[in-house]
């Protein structure tokens, strides 16, 4: 089937497929950067990973340099459809002796990430960043809740200096930059004080939101999880703690869901609405649990797309959603594995804009529950792969079945070179 053809069988539900592909190519998705490492950054040498997560594989080609990494990077903007943004850590600063060399995580300064902006300004990208609360000596194992005044007063130095370097990230790149405050801070067995840590959490977050900032430059964001490895008993930012801190600081800061940090029953895709009904914006890391926060690949899943669909009709696409990956797998191809999950969840928002939304809320308002049925599973056969491959075409990277053989020549020829 030919994509005209495709064009008319949409057109027959009342979608214009041109009009979702430009729209689409508006839509920013922020790709982040540690899964090209393993989540080691630079600027701790062999620090163990630590916060409750966890890489698994040893699959040739670990990105160890920032040259490294930023050429992985561009493999995967060369396959990748739509508008982006590069999601960094903290932990990925970039010292050289023209800008002093190494410092500690409480004393990072804008310069550490010029590199970064020049990378994103050469490819038109934006950039989002996140203070890096784990992998550190100073994790006591806790960090901004933690019993110890030392300890918190290094990682709420942490979180101000990121904002600052947020702020730099916006101005420079002309983009709003949010930024995630996430900690794995928590217990592995059964805790005797539970407020305490969250009341320090709370204050430590106080501090670091106390540093100056524009908001509609900046946005800052909470995120939450349920339990992590070494933290299955007790964790400070637990989904009540960071939403009820988001809701009493809408002027300072947005909550964010991961799709990954929650209990396996909950699901990302029903609690879109339900916040948006209360924030004007939040943002989410969209990632694929197994389990638990296992952080695999983004499939083109059942929540996946009713996660793209949530976006679409709640208005996210207006500004409202902040859309960020967030998974790590190292048992794959890296750069395949980038590539593959950022190509998933833009099929699902393409997916989304070629759903008729109105006729079917005017089904489900009109108690026609069989007919909503029916159409919703019919949608299911419409040549949604054309307009994919158009989508695909019209941004000049390969459609599916041409993208992976590049991948290939790029791991023979440089990947499995690096020992």
């Amino acid at each position: 089937m030919s994509y005209q053809e495709a064009k008319q069988a949409y057109g027959a539900i009342g979608i214009d497929t041109d009009a979702a592909i430009a729209r689409l190519k508006e839509v920013p998705i922020s790709l982040h950067c540690w899964q090209g490492d393993d989540v080691k950054g630079f600027d701790q040498k062999d620090a163990a990973l630590t916060g409750g997560i966890q890489t698994t594989g040893n699959y040739p080609g670990r990105a160890r340099t920032p040259e490294e990494l930023m050429a992985d990077i561009d493999q995967v903007l060369k396959l990748c459809p739509g508008k982006k943004k590069i999601n960094l850590h903290a932990s990925y600063a970039i010292f050289a002796p023209e800008n002093g060399g190494w410092v500690d995580r409480d004393k990072l300064e804008p310069k550490h990430f010029a590199k970064w902006v020049e990378f994103c300004r050469e490819r038109g990208l934006g950039a989002d960043f996140n203070p890096t609360f784990f992998s550190h000596p100073k994790c006591d194992p806790l960090t901004l809740s933690s019993p110890d005044s030392e300890t918190r007063r290094f990682w709420v130095e942490h979180g101000k200096a990121c904002i600052r370097i947020s702020s730099y990230l916006a101005r420079e790149l002309g983009q709003s930059c949010t930024m995630n405050i996430w900690t794995g801070d928590g217990f592995k067995d059964i805790p005797a004080d539970r407020m305490g840590p969250r009341q320090r959490y709370q204050e430590s977050l106080d501090e670091i939101l106390s540093e100056p900032y524009n908001f509609d430059e900046v946005k800052p964001c909470v995120e939450s999880k349920v339990f992590g490895i070494g933290v299955e008993a007790y964790t400070a930012g637990s989904a009540e703690f960071t939403l009820l801190y988001a809701t009493l600081h809408k002027d300072k800061c947005i909550p964010l869901m991961d799709n990954g940090h929650y209990h396996p029953t909950e699901l990302v895709s029903d609690k879109i609405p339900a916040l948006l009904t209360f924030f004007p914006e939040i943002a989410l890391h969209i990632t694929r649990g197994v389990r638990w926060d296992s952080d695999h690949v983004v499939l083109l899943d059942d929540e996946t797309k009713e996660t793209c669909k949530e976006i679409v009709r709640c208005g996210g696409l207006e500004g409202r959603v902040n859309i960020a990956l967030d998974y790590f797998d190292a048992s794959i191809n890296r750069v395949a594995a980038w590539t593959a999950g950022f190509r998933n969840v833009e099929k699902a928002l393409l997916y989304a804009l070629l759903t008729p939304h109105a006729d079917l809320k005017k089904l489900q308002d009109q108690g026609k529950f069989t007919q909503l049925l029916v159409q919703q599973e019919e949608l299911k056969t419409l040549p949604f792969g054309e307009v994919w491959k158009e989508y695909c075409d019209s941004c000049g990277v390969p459609a599916d079945g041409q993208w992976m053989k590049t991948v290939e020549d790029y791991e023979n020829s440089v990947l499995r070179k690096r020992v």
